[in-house]
């Protein structure tokens, strides 16, 4: 392999998996037989050292500073974790536009591609160059104290604002396209991706979208209002919530990042002009995703894709 034929790919790991521990050897080792250079983060490093300073596989490995140019000169992030990890893995991803190439080692994994069984056939994907990319939305948020922009921050599935005292709602305006829509007494607000359509905003009683619709949904959490269904708004509108002036909240990105809310502020949510790229073994519909991650009752259906659903 010649220096033009360099090739690097960053491994993001859950540290607290044991099922992690097992398949990092199986991972790294035959990468970096092959002349790949596999990086870990200096956060990753010193996580997994304080559970065994002997791992197998991290003495092979370089360091790099755990920061937004983790993955530069990385064609690929594996990722080895569930949901949470390939949420913190695009954090290190999205600066330089590097896909996400993800084992599953959590429950649902919804935005994984691999079961940590198929570990021998996301190696040999990684070495023949054999993925497709697929671009997933995101969304840009800004906080604003009148007219001046205090925070920006974006998400890959959701912002949630929620309420900080159990025992109080939140008043919460909602606008869109710089108009007042409504307002409501909740106990938050979810703006969300198709991506997150299937995580926070699901469980509150939104839709879920197909990745490939362009689109923001907008739910409420627990409102006490007559009008108070989730939205789906155009990915070219931006949705705005100001919180009433005794209303205190919290404001979180992925469950990630985290900021302090009140009435002084505006929160503006768009279309991010960033993706996020996952990187996939095929093309398959998102249909037989939902229903194997959900364990949807498909058995007795006859159409097209019949013989792959199991009967009982």
């Amino acid at each position: 392999m010649t220096a033009a034929e360099h090739r690097r790919v960053l491994l993001v790991v859950n540290p607290r998996s044991a099922q992690a521990w097992a398949a990092l050897p199986d991972v790294v080792g035959p990468l970096t037989s092959a002349g790949v250079t596999v990086a870990i983060t200096d956060e990753d490093r010193d996580a997994l050292q304080s559970v065994d300073d002997a791992m197998p596989g991290l003495d092979t490995m370089i360091v790099v500073p755990a920061d937004d140019d983790a993955a530069a000169g990385c064609e690929l992030v594996v990722v080895l974790g569930g949901d949470g990890t390939m949420l913190r893995a695009a954090e290190r991803a999205r600066q330089h536009g590097v896909p996400l190439f993800g084992v599953n080692l959590g429950h649902v994994g919804f935005l994984a591609e691999a079961e940590v069984g198929d570990l021998s056939t996301v190696v040999a994907a990684i070495l023949d160059r054999r993925w497709v990319v697929e671009e997933r939305m995101t969304l840009d948020v800004r906080l604003f104290d009148g007219t001046a922009l205090v925070v920006r921050t974006w998400a890959l599935n959701e912002i949630a604002v929620e309420k900080r005292a159990p025992e109080r709602m939140v008043d919460v305006i909602v606008g869109v396209d710089g108009r007042p829509l409504s307002s409501w007494g909740c106990d938050g607000v979810v703006c969300a991706t198709p991506t997150g359509s299937t995580a926070y905003a699901f469980s509150a009683g939104g839709p879920v979208v197909w990745p490939e619709v362009a689109a923001m949904m907008v739910v409420p959490l627990s409102a006490h209002a007559l009008f108070a269904r989730p939205l789906v708004v155009a990915p070219t509108s931006v949705v705005a919530l100001e919180l009433g002036d005794r209303s205190t909240a919290v404001l979180t990105a992925d469950g990630r990042r985290v900021f302090d809310v009140d009435g002084r502020y505006r929160i503006e949510v768009r279309q991010g002009d960033e993706p996020i790229r996952f990187a996939r073994l095929s093309r398959a519909p998102f249909t037989d995703r939902l229903v194997a991650k959900f364990e949807l009752p498909v058995a007795g259906w006859r159409g097209s894709g019949a013989a792959r659903v199991p009967r009982a």
